[in-house]
């Protein structure tokens, strides 16, 4: 059960990071998921757009992407690539903390491996329900 944090092209340190493993392992648990491997790789704009059309063949700015790579029904196996830029920008824009904006998105990643889509106003507003949950559950 390993989450490690990586960067690529940027400076970034992200605090507290043995509360936040302790908060994702329990999310991934209360959610009935046995989570093996996360790697989080903190970066620019720029390198998330990149993966974003390398990968996903999508030419848009994004605060996140998630690679599922389990193999197993109900393990979780990922790395989530997270634009730090458009973390602090979206920070500003919906007027909360910066650390509270990554750790929603960061959390939001996990759900998404957890099995919750936010394709539909329906499916939006349930992601949103559980990311409000489960930040609210961080120590």
């Amino acid at each position: 059960m390993a989450i490690s944090f990586f960067t690529e092209d940027i400076k970034f340190d992200l605090k507290n990071k043995l509360a936040v493993k302790k908060w994702i392992q329990a999310t991934a648990k209360a959610e009935g998921k046995k989570l093996k491997e996360i790697n989080y790789i903190f970066c620019s704009d720029e390198y998330l757009l990149n993966i974003n059309q390398t990968y996903l063949d999508h030419d848009t700015y994004t605060d996140i992407v998630t690679f599922d790579n389990s193999e197993k029904e109900g393990e979780i196996i990922s790395d989530i690539f997270i634009s730090v830029e458009r973390t602090r920008e979206n920070a500003q824009k919906f007027s909360v903390p910066e650390i509270d904006e990554l750790h929603r998105v960061m959390i939001h990643g996990v759900l998404h491996l957890c099995g919750y889509k936010d394709k539909t106003d329906a499916q939006q507003k349930l992601m949103r329900e559980k990311e409000d949950f489960y930040l609210g559950t961080r120590s």
